[in-house]
């Protein structure tokens, strides 16, 4: 059963991106942060207030009308019942890890992971981390947010992004976490033992659908973003070690303009 409690258009725009074979992302190139011109940073003279006047590739940061994050406001949601909006096929794999200078970021070796979308696939190329949430949901955030980011083979981008909240240790990063890169890489860390992404997702998979961008420059948008409602958690000493790396490295929430936000249950 469709409910709608707010309606208005939304405008899916294309991407376009050129690659349509699986590429692990490197360390020095990560997919979330497209931008490879000027530099940026989340405080002072070069952050995100001043992203859009970096560069001419910045621009849409300021003058884009579906930007990333958002707050999420479920009292303006248009609810789909009995649909769960999105499926995964995750299964234990080896990731590199690496420090781009902006967040920590786990690299895919494989092509084993798999986000599926109205029936279209997405594979899993990185995840990344961000304190505190870049997405709020009715006002308040997280301590830390995860962003899982995939690509279709025709090179559309969705990210999948699940809010952490203080609790139980996070068993299935525990490698990761004991081996976190304190300063910038230039080359990737493997780690020896697999992730299970299906570890990092919550029992119940509520989520909310909409069209956005990246989160750092160049700020593109044409992003299919998917947040979960319920968070996983985190140990304090978790969450610490990585707030001890990056102190701030999130984005604020932007306007949702005239976007629909759908939710499903």
């Amino acid at each position: 059963m469709l409910k709608r409690k707010w309606t208005s258009s939304m405008i899916l725009l294309s991407l376009g991106l050129a690659l349509t074979t699986f590429t692990p992302a490197p360390a020095s190139q990560p997919v979330i942060a497209a931008g490879s011109g000027a530099h940026w940073s989340y405080e002072g003279s070069t952050g995100p207030e001043h992203w859009g006047d970096l560069s001419e590739a910045y621009q849409i940061c300021k003058v884009g009308k579906q930007q990333s994050p958002i707050n999420i406001d479920t009292d303006e949601t248009t609810e789909h019942d009995n649909d769960k909006g999105f499926t995964t096929k995750y299964k234990p794999s080896l990731f590199t890890i690496s420090n781009n200078g902006h967040t920590i970021q786990a690299n895919a070796t494989s092509q084993d992971n798999t986000l599926l979308i109205d029936g279209k696939a997405y594979y899993l190329l990185q995840f990344h981390f961000h304190t505190p949430s870049e997405h709020t949901i009715d006002g308040k955030a997280s301590p830390l947010e995860v962003h899982f980011v995939h690509k279709s083979a025709d090179g559309q981008l969705a990210v999948l992004g699940i809010l952490i909240k203080e609790g139980k240790a996070s068993t299935a990063l525990s490698e990761m976490w004991s081996k976190l890169p304190k300063k910038e890489t230039n080359t990737d860390i493997k780690l020896a033992k697999t992730i299970d992404i299906n570890q990092l997702l919550p029992s119940d998979k509520d989520s909310f659908r909409y069209a956005g961008s990246l989160t750092t420059p160049s700020c593109n948008e044409g992003i299919k973003w998917t947040v979960l409602d319920d968070p996983i958690t985190m140990s304090p000493s978790q969450l610490k070690a990585f707030q001890a790396i990056f102190p701030n490295n999130s984005r604020p929430v932007q306007p949702v303009h005239d976007r629909v936000i759908h939710q499903y249950d």
